[in-house]
């Protein structure tokens, strides 16, 4: 009885021990990888006791929120330009940036069959809206834009245009049937090699610059042991692998 009540002793202590060695860590994600991360938070956490908090938007909006103070420790950004700034203004650890995933340009619809495989459906016209997200705040909204622009059909379909804040409202719109179709990016609408549903055309990466994403860690997350942590985890074969499901390519050697 008295070794039963050591090792309950023992086992509690270890337990309390663990509890106070685990954090948080308050991560801004933009919003085309919020799903990717919810996966990734999760095995987090499991693995390291660290707690991900996560904050999902565009872009641009994070930036501002970073320099008006927002209590960010880590940000998952959908380009690599922004976190450069960011980095060139002191808010984020001087060689703490990396690219964590390059993104997928999507055409698609919620319907079967309504965008064929290379894209005609946008030369035809048949739809009232197409949702896109703000290129002004989005990475992928800009590449829409600059997509539309190379096949010569950006200023006949602008009366088109239904814009979104980010990528994910540009995708609601999508799914609500508020527009027929829309460009999004890939992680939205695929897992394990194929799309959850409706009809998309996969646009070619000579059509717009890289999605290059990349990750940095804020100056408020400088003594966050958790922050620290979960960048690193990023980098794991685990994580790879759960951020290449999702239809994301990574820089190789």
């Amino acid at each position: 009885m008295k070794r039963l009540n050591f090792l309950v002793m023992v086992f509690a202590l270890f337990g309390f021990t663990s509890a106070a060695r685990a954090g948080e860590v308050i991560v801004a994600v933009a919003a085309n990888f919020i799903a990717p991360m919810r996966a990734l938070a999760a095995e987090f956490e499991r693995e390291t006791g660290h707690k991900a908090v996560l904050s999902s938007g565009s872009t641009g909006s994070f930036y501002a929120q970073i320099k008006n103070g927002a209590p960010f420790d880590v940000f998952l950004a959908a380009d690599s330009a922004t976190p450069a700034r960011l980095e060139a203004e002191g808010d984020v650890i001087p060689g703490s940036r990396f690219t964590y995933a390059i993104g997928t340009l999507v055409l698609w619809s919620a319907r079967e069959g309504f965008v064929d495989d290379k894209g005609e459906v946008l030369k035809k016209g048949a739809f009232t809206y197409l949702a896109i997200a703000d290129p002004e705040k989005a990475p992928y909204g800009a590449a829409a834009v600059e997509t539309l622009r190379k096949l010569g059909m950006h200023d006949a379909l602008r009366s088109k245009f239904v814009t979104g804040n980010n990528i994910a409202q540009a995708h609601q719109f999508v799914i609500t049937g508020n527009a027929e179709l829309g460009f999004v990016a890939l992680s939205q609408v695929y897992i394990d090699g194929k799309l959850t549903g409706g009809s998309g055309w996969i646009v070619p990466g000579n059509l717009h610059e890289s999605i290059t994403q990349d990750a940095a860690l804020l100056v408020k997350g400088r003594d966050n042991p958790a922050a620290a942590a979960l960048l690193q985890y990023l980098k794991e074969p685990k994580a790879v692998a759960i951020i290449e499901s999702y239809g994301y390519q990574l820089p190789r050697e």
